[in-house]
């Protein structure tokens, strides 16, 4: 087989009428020679020098997005030699190369030493990346680059191979490629991808795309518009753009759609800005807009820099999407965030702030699904406006929670819900295009549900409710595990003032703690045994004494304060309930997860006494927020309203339903009330049991 040779000499040509070859391009020159030292004995899996990938990775970056900056092409040359080269790593290429490519190739390695799942291991490195994007977004586009090639060069793999690629670039870098405004890259992305993922389907709807290039009716539509700016003296040109795979794909249900609702865009290339705006009434005299359509990015443009006019006339019954701009503002939309990265400006910018702190979310946060969060920002974006006006962009779906968040995470933690217009709506309020939304906050961080937690679209929004959501557990863990040391203490026979002395320093040190509430909090989330924390006392501090009392099998008791569903998991095989004995929680770092006492599946976890505590809640300090549901079968109005006038004074009635359409002199009923606490809906419940009559209920936290 005859393998490709590559022109090294042809490279070095080429790339010197890109970047040149002043002073401070040296340091690409000196990785070129580096790396094809590094390299020139290996080959790609098609049989080709493996040195054609990285310079072909540097010279996307160069020639496809502008980029001169010679570190960044030097580090696009080096990303694969810490990886693949034996006698290469991190302070070798600083000390050639400086800390700042070094920095750039150390984010791009994968992780090197792992022995465990292979599912683990991607997650592993894909949060590396991220965490290297974070600190440098360098990383991020040599990896959106060496992806992009990669697919250019994938038949060469076999197909489930290919198959592989293809769904991690759609999961990911794609949309990656759409969030950091590069179009370019994200379309051929998808392109490609989708052409691996679906090889049957793409290849119709490929002929199916190419005959829309002919379509007449759009071709009419191009010479109308071009006719109207002649006529108006306005110097524009018309284009008519088919839009291609990516467009066909749906991203939620992850298939490859054979039809769109618009599957053609037309774009207007006017002489200057002042056109733009001329060439918008033009169109718009031609084909009226749908209304509350017209997208100004030319005086607002998006946070990716991206400027232009939007507007959908509805014509002949379909909504076709016109672009108005300069062709200076098209180039400059096709590099996204990179349009100025030679400039220094990049480091001031609000938008490389917020795209930096995504990527340490997704890096860092693993109670964060960096798929779902990357999918749902690489959607369709929704553009709402602060009350002074100010742009935010957020994906399609997001909540109130969303665009407070991405104000400021203060902002979003004392977020109560907004005002949309007049209208008052909550903290899950899901907003829509060209929403003006003004934030109500409180004074104290909101105390959130964990639902809303699922609703959010942004990994701020998420990241952030699941830091809250975190300490509030955490609290609740120390709590309780003070209260399981003090008890077994107390069962051994030992005194609770040994917790006091000097020496607990090394008992902390042990366990790789400084301080007792690391302990507490360790010991309430089943992460420390307690039977291995007492034996280590007794060595480190109660030396002199010989026997214990050994504790008898009865678990310890915590008393709790707290129905906070972020803190206890009620188990949906017995659904337990603060108002039944015999409540069982088992400590895991996600809260406790609750059982009743006779509960089977309970019975059939292989767990040790000290992996679990008997529950019970203090009724008179337990606070209940939500309103109540109480259901009444088979009784009668009148009794009913007679139960209600004598109910306990706790109970403050607010709406009785009638269940069913029947006329029958019995039937039945919902009852909606509050208590204030657990103390008063047990007399609620209480006065319904001595009704006699048969009721449902469950109790809502």
């Amino acid at each position: 087989m005859q393998y490709e040779k590559f022109d090294i000499d042809g490279y070095r040509q080429a790339m010197t009428e890109v970047i040149g070859t002043g002073p401070e391009t040296q340091v690409f020159w000196n990785a070129l020679d580096f790396a094809y030292e590094a390299h020139k004995d290996q080959r790609r899996r098609s049989g080709d020098p493996y040195i054609m990938h990285p310079c072909s990775v540097a010279r996307i970056l160069a020639v496809e997005l502008d980029i001169r900056s010679p570190e960044m092409l030097a580090a696009a040359l080096l990303h694969d030699t810490i990886e693949d080269v034996e006698e290469v790593d991190g302070p070798l290429l600083r000390e050639k190369f400086g800390p700042d490519v070094e920095a750039i190739v150390e984010g791009c390695t994968k992780v090197t030493h792992f022995s465990g799942a292979r599912q683990t291991f991607k997650k592993m490195v894909h949060r590396k990346i991220f965490s290297g994007a974070a600190a440098k977004l360098e990383v991020m586009l040599v990896k959106l680059a060496d992806r992009l090639h990669n697919l250019r060069t994938l038949k060469s793999m076999p197909r489930n191979k290919r198959q592989k690629i293809a769904d991690e670039t759609l999961d990911i870098y794609a949309p990656l490629a759409t969030i950091l405004g590069l179009y370019d890259i994200k379309r051929e992305m998808y392109n490609l991808a989708l052409t691996h993922k679906f090889p049957r389907q793409s290849g119709p709807l490929r002929a199916h795309i190419n005959a829309l290039d002919n379509d007449p009716k759009a071709l009419e539509i191009v010479a109308r518009v071009q006719a109207g700016l002649k006529e108006d003296g306005v110097q524009g040109r018309v284009i008519l753009r088919t839009k291609e795979l990516w467009a066909y794909y749906d991203v939620r249900n992850r298939i490859l759609m054979q039809e769109i609702e618009s599957p053609q865009e037309f774009v207007i290339l006017a002489e200057n800005r002042d056109a733009c705006y001329a060439a918008l009434g033009v169109l718009n005299s031609i084909y009226p807009p749908t209304p509350r359509s017209i997208r100004d990015f030319i005086a607002s443009p998006k946070p990716t820099g991206y400027q232009g006019l939007h507007s959908r006339p509805n014509i002949n019954g379909t909504k076709y999407l016109f672009k108005i701009r300069t062709a200076e503002m098209s180039r400059r939309a096709r590099r996204g965030m990179v349009r100025d990265w030679a400039r220094d400006n990049k480091a001031n910018s609000r938008f490389f702030e917020e795209i930096q702190e995504m990527f340490d979310i997704l890096g860092s946060d693993e109670s964060v699904s960096y798929r779902d969060m990357i999918a749902a920002s690489g959607r369709k974006e929704i553009y709402t406006y602060t009350p002074q006006g100010d742009l935010i962009c957020l994906p399609v779906n997001s909540i109130v929670l969303d665009f407070a968040f991405r104000i400021h995470s203060a902002i979003g933690l004392t977020c109560t819900g907004a005002m949309i217009g007049k209208q008052k709506v909550s903290s899950g309020h899901r907003l829509k295009d060209g929403n003006v939304v003004r934030i109500i906050r409180q004074e104290e961080p909101v105390v959130f549900e964990p639902e809303l937690q699922a609703l959010c679209q942004t990994a701020k929004a998420r990241s952030e409710l699941s830091k809250t959501f975190r300490l509030r557990r955490e609290e609740v863990s120390r709590q309780i595990g003070a209260s399981v040391l003090h008890q077994e203490l107390r069962r051994y026979g030992i005194p609770r003032e040994i917790l006091e002395k000097d020496d607990m320093v090394d008992v902390l040190a042990y366990f790789g703690m400084f301080a007792m509430p690391e302990l507490h909090l360790a010991l309430g989330e089943g992460r420390v045994r307690l039977q291995e924390l007492i034996f280590e006392i007794r060595d480190s501090l109660y030396a002199d004494r010989t026997t214990f009392f050994q504790p008898t099998g009865v678990l310890n008791r915590v008393d709790l304060a707290s129905l906070d569903p972020v803190v206890m998991k009620v188990s949906a095989c017995c659904r337990p309930s603060p108002l039944d004995k015999g409540i069982i929680g088992l400590l895991s770092e996600r809260g406790l997860s609750m059982h009743r006492k006779e509960c089977q599946q309970l019975s059939k976890i292989n767990f040790q006494r000290e992996d679990a505590v008997e529950v019970r809640w203090r009724p008179s300090m337990t606070q209940i927020v939500k309103p109540q549901r109480l259901i009444i079968m088979k009784a009668a109005r009148n009794r009913l309203l007679m139960l209600l006038s004598v109910a306990p004074e706790e109970m403050r009635f607010s709406e009785l339903i009638h269940l069913g359409k029947s006329t029958a002199a019995l039937g039945d009923w919902e009852i909606i009330f509050r208590v204030n606490t657990l103390y008063g809906l047990k007399k609620v419940i209480r006065h319904f049991d001595r009704s006699g009559l048969t009721y449902e209920f469950e109790l809502e936290v």
